[in-house]
């Protein structure tokens, strides 16, 4: 028996394939907005499951209680506001009550929004609640800052989906618990990654699979920041690290499509419901947990768990300190288990190892798998070339 998605039921917000023709010629007629990449990609969600159990974009009675609560009016647990925001001007040509078609940057219509709420929000209090900071400097802070004042609020229902970049990986919630299914995995762990795998990620990831059934390694591969490794790059080698280190009937590469908020605790939490969405039992939260910066304590990500009783949440979290390769002990380790110093310790900053690989040498194998950084300094080398 898989487990039950968030709030109890996986949602699913499309037009049926024998009404389709008729609403998307209707959608035509209609008042229409064009979407962000970002608020595509959250519809893209919403429509899936994946942000189960939203139906839409959030009224002010959700939005606020998540900001101040994270949690839904009812009392569910969500942690981070699914909005839409719109500027003032293209708000007020807008009148709730109304359908409203949704356009994909691309002006290709992808679904409809039954207007029920305009409303506007306190931006500022947003950011210190979810980021935790209002320094434009952080990226999440920074795109919430520069968004329309307007939120628009009601059920969406989707055309399609938006032009999928991995889209032979399992992405959707109701496709994952099938193929966990066909597998016969009750005890599925989740990995969630925006950055290449390394030593210490694949240390985790095994420790992991040995108290469950399988490692369902889902990488983010929406927006991220301009300096992280582009997602192409990234899905490469972590094909490569499966491929040469990984049981393949133990482990499913998928994809997660969704935006990076760089909200540390809050987004911890949201990845673990989304998860769950997917059919997880189980979610990995290592060291800064999708952190940015300095905004975070290290284990921020963790303790914020502590706020919630299990049966809230309803997956649960496995929790890891930074681990590295000790030379002493002679294999990878963390502070729970090594009892040697750090100048026993293969670590490496990230600046350090992207200076490593442009100039196009390979980190320590204590570090990295050799056949990792080959994907990436060809990718470096290719990308400083165009």
């Amino acid at each position: 028996m898989s487990i039950a998605p968030h709030g109890g039921a996986l949602i699913r917000k499309f037009i049926p394939e024998s009404a389709l023709s008729e609403a998307l010629a209707e959608a035509e007629s209609l008042p229409s907005i064009t979407l962000s990449a970002w608020s595509a990609s959250d519809l893209d969600l919403i429509a899936i499951g994946g942000f189960s159990p939203l139906t839409g974009f959030l009224g002010s009675k959700d939005y606020h209680s998540v900001v101040k609560e994270m949690r839904l009016a009812n009392g569910l647990v969500w942690p981070i506001p699914i909005t839409l925001p719109v500027d003032r001007e293209e708000a007020n040509r807008l009148k709730e009550g109304q359908t409203v078609a949704l356009r994909g940057p691309d002006g290709q219509l992808l679904g409809r929004l039954h207007l029920t709420e305009k409303y506007t929000y306190d931006k500022e209090a947003e950011a210190q609640a979810v980021y935790r900071t209002t320094d434009p400097a952080h990226p999440g802070v920074a795109r919430l800052l520069s968004q329309g004042d307007v939120l628009l609020a009601g059920e969406v229902e989707a055309f399609r989906r938006p032009p999928q970049a991995f889209p032979e990986l399992p992405d959707d919630p109701a496709a994952t618990r099938q193929l966990f299914a066909e597998r016969g995995w009750r005890r599925v762990v989740a990995f969630q990654t925006r950055n290449p795998v390394h030593r210490a990620h694949e240390y985790i990831q095994k420790a992991a699979l040995e108290i469950t059934d399988g490692l369902f390694l889902q990488p983010l591969v929406g927006i991220t920041k301009g300096d992280d490794i582009p997602a192409d790059v990234r899905v490469r080698s972590y094909r490569v690290l499966l491929e040469r280190y990984f049981p393949a009937d133990r482990v499913i590469l998928g994809a997660y499509p969704a935006a990076m908020r760089y909200a540390g605790p809050r987004e911890a939490i949201l990845h673990a419901l989304v998860r769950k969405n997917y059919g997880c039992t189980h979610f990995i939260v290592g060291r800064d947990h999708a952190g940015v910066g300095n905004y975070y304590g290290t284990y921020d990500a963790q303790r914020i768990f502590d706020e919630f009783e299990p049966a809230e949440l309803g997956i649960t979290p496995l929790f890891f300190e930074h681990t590295f390769y000790c030379t002493t002990c002679g294999g990878m380790a963390s502070s729970k288990t090594c009892p040697h110093p750090r100048e026993s310790h293969v670590t490496l900053s990230g600046t350090r190892v992207r200076e490593m690989l442009r100039a196009g040498q390979v980190p320590p194998p204590e570090f990295t798998r050799p056949e990792v950084a080959e994907v990436l300094i060809e990718a470096l080398a290719v990308r400083a070339g165009d």
